[in-house]
């Protein structure tokens, strides 16, 4: 079930219809979900910003490292020049590579693309080798582009699917999750959608109660627990607020708070990302263009958005890790978490409140 299902709703804002990044307008997810025999649990998770060629059509975007342990493909480019120019892939560590490569291919075979010379895609990753032998790198062509092709708007599906196959959070089977938060007008009226690949360690918290240590999971319980609260996580945060790359990148560091409120500590060996974009018709940037006339938002009126930012993370985290199942792979079983334990915790803890309503005074 989801988090609201627990009674579980961060924050003060309204989540949006779907509660998922799609409620972002425009904004397209599509899964690829690989499993074989007894070891290969793993796939491919798209996440377009529009519905265009992004290449030709593209977004304000910006890649915030909370910890640095990872693989990001294109993570430069976006840095130097703001933007994105292709759709952001979710993966495999080290199937990283074989996917941006048919990334590149997919993205020329597009229509208006046929001089193209220089592209730079985006793939994020993380390590999903505990229930997926990793080192056969089982992602090709044909699964980037099934998920790219399956990219819609609407329900996002979570839990253990396209990238988020194969992965642990917390001890538990982790997955993908989404979340979203649409200010009031009086604020604004903007949507922030948030998604993630969620595989990390920590000591979970669930809206401050320590479900993690209550139910005996955690890392560092003694001298020889292996377990170090190592993993990684990839974050996608999409709002439709005039944004330009710089607070983009203000609004996706904003993810890491939302992360660390449940109770990452982004360890030594966890690649903590997150990729932010601004779908905002008003700051495009055609392919080509000599000058660029955009309006976008002051520093001012972005308050909001990023406390939209870190409620969204939060729950999309929680939303990965209560929808996934029990999963065996590659000579391992990861357990789901046990939702009615979890019920039991929040309850002592006096969590569980009120959902469909903002919290607003």
């Amino acid at each position: 079930m989801r988090a609201r299902d627990l009674g579980v709703a961060p924050g003060i804002f309204d989540p949006g219809p779907l509660n998922a990044i799609t409620d972002v307008g425009g904004v397209r997810v599509g899964h690829a979900t690989l499993i074989e025999g007894d070891s290969i649990r793993t796939g491919v998770t798209a996440v377009l910003p529009h519905g265009g060629n992004l290449y030709l059509d593209r977004v304000p975007a910006a890649i915030h490292v909370g910890n640095g342990f990872g693989k990001i493909v294109g993570s430069t480019q976006v840095r130097e020049l703001g933007e994105l120019e292709t759709p952001l892939l979710l993966t495999s560590t080290l199937s990283v590579f074989r996917a941006a490569d048919a990334l590149v291919e997919w993205m020329l075979e597009q229509p208006g693309m046929e001089h193209v010379r220089s592209l730079n895609p985006v793939v994020g990753e993380t390590n999903d080798g505990l229930l997926n032998a990793i080192r056969l790198r089982p992602i090709t062509a044909a699964h980037v582009r099934a998920a790219l092709e399956a990219a819609r708007e609407g329900p996002v599906q979570e839990g253990c699917v396209g990238a988020g196959t194969g992965t642990v959070a917390f001890g538990w089977k982790g997955g993908i999750g989404t979340a979203s938060r649409v200010l009031p007008a009086s604020l604004g009226g903007s949507s922030v959608g948030v998604l993630v690949q969620a595989n990390f360690g920590g000591v979970l918290q669930v809206m401050g109660a320590p479900v993690g240590e209550e139910l005996g999971r955690y890392p560092f319980r003694s001298e020889v627990e292996a377990d170090q609260g190592d993993g990684s996580i990839l974050i996608a945060v999409a709002t439709d607020a005039p944004l330009s790359d710089r607070n983009v990148g203000r609004l996706a560091a904003r993810a890491i708070l939302g992360l660390a409120r449940t109770g990452s500590s982004a360890a030594n060996g966890s690649g903590d990302y997150a990729v932010g974009f601004s779908t905002s018709p008003s700051v495009r940037r055609p392919a080509g263009a000599k000058r660029l006339a955009t309006t976008e938002l002051s520093n001012e009126e972005t308050s909001a958005l990023f406390q939209a930012a870190i409620e969204a993370t939060e729950e999309a985290i929680y939303n990965a890790l209560f929808t996934a199942e029990t999963t065996t792979g590659n000579g391992r079983t990861v357990e789901a978490i046990p939702l009615d334990r979890v019920r039991d915790v929040l309850a002592r803890y006096g969590v569980p409140r009120p959902t469909g309503r903002s919290r607003r005074a």
